[in-house]
């Protein structure tokens, strides 16, 4: 799939670190150093305009190994951006650690997925189909 791109960063492109990797890693494009206090959020930059194809959507995701060492984390993961969307790429990050968070020029801060949806036509009914699960919520399916 070809996607059109503007990069106004001083970064390259995006691109997929390995043969079976499905996110393209994001960086931070700012100007100086931002630091992250605990419980605090930024959008973040990066530099990057894209036209997605109708029925295509870009997903911004937390980089694990960024979460996991740092507790830095991207807030309303998976974030969304739609096919008719044209301003800026800009991550939210929210830093669930106990200790400040320095982003720096080029950090890469998330991971970008391309994904294909489907838009989908409601067919109001009175009753839905029985199943052994029914009205069951979080957790119904057992614990391990």
């Amino acid at each position: 799939m070809n996607i059109k791109i503007i990069n106004k960063s001083n970064h390259n492109l995006p691109h997929y670190e390995t043969m079976a990797s499905a996110g393209m890693d994001l960086r931070a494009s700012i100007s100086e150093p931002r630091i992250l206090k605990p419980l605090e959020r930024s959008i973040v930059g990066t530099g990057l305009f894209i036209e997605l194809p109708v029925g295509i959507e870009a997903q911004v995701r937390p980089r694990s190994g960024l979460a996991a060492k740092k507790g830095i984390t991207v807030l309303n993961a998976p974030g969304t951006i739609d096919a008719d969307y044209r301003g800026e790429i800009g991550v939210i990050l929210v830093n669930l650690s106990n200790e400040d968070f320095t982003i720096n020029n080029g950090e890469r801060i998330a991971q970008l997925v391309i994904a294909k949806h489907e838009r989908a036509e409601w067919t109001e009914v009175k009753a839905l189909s029985e199943t052994d699960r029914g009205e069951g919520g979080f957790g119904s399916t057992g614990m391990s």
